[in-house]
């Protein structure tokens, strides 16, 4: 990838496969990999879910924000945290060095995919559910997204070809 813009940037529910097929597509097109979640988990020396105990919703997405506006890639995949498209400021720093990719999985899927999300690490209001929050989220997905990638009924392999095949010369 040569234009100015050269990072693929994955957008999408928890659960939807950000991270593994952003692996995958990292190694089919030779670009470096790196997953948000794991740069602030370990930045910060705890889990996802321990940083939302200790710091609250709000603090924890401001951390997270400030750990995207930091990134430094070039040539590179990024799985992002399922909560970045809150931050306009975070959305628009991954905009600026790459194509935004929503990987969409309805939500019947990512409700089989899914065990127990507070175990995850999810930015989850009190009592709100998978259901709420993906009413939540597409919207702003859609709003972010340069480019959608349906990924129902797929397998992993199928997910990276749909995704690569849009950026491979």
């Amino acid at each position: 990838m040569t234009n100015t813009k050269s990072n693929i940037v994955l957008i999408g529910m928890p659960g939807c496969g950000k991270s593994t097929i952003g692996v995958l597509l990292a190694k089919r097109l030779g670009l470096h990999f790196v997953d948000t979640d794991l740069v602030m988990q370990a930045g910060e020396g705890k889990s996802l879910q321990r940083l939302i105990e200790i710091n609250g919703i709000r603090r924890f997405c401001e951390i997270e924000c400030g750990y995207v506006q930091r990134l430094q890639a070039v040539d590179t995949v990024i799985a992002t945290g399922g909560s970045v498209v809150y931050y306009d400021e975070a959305m628009r720093s991954l905009a600026a060095g790459g194509e935004i990719v929503y990987l969409r999985l309805p939500l019947a899927e990512l409700e089989a995919r899914l065990g127990d999300l507070n175990a995850r690490g999810v930015v989850l209001e009190p009592g709100q559910t998978l259901a709420e929050l993906f009413e939540k989220r597409t919207p702003l997905y859609e709003k972010w997204a340069e480019m959608t990638i349906d990924l129902s009924g797929k397998t992993h392999d199928q997910c990276v070809d749909a995704v690569a095949n849009n950026f491979e010369c």
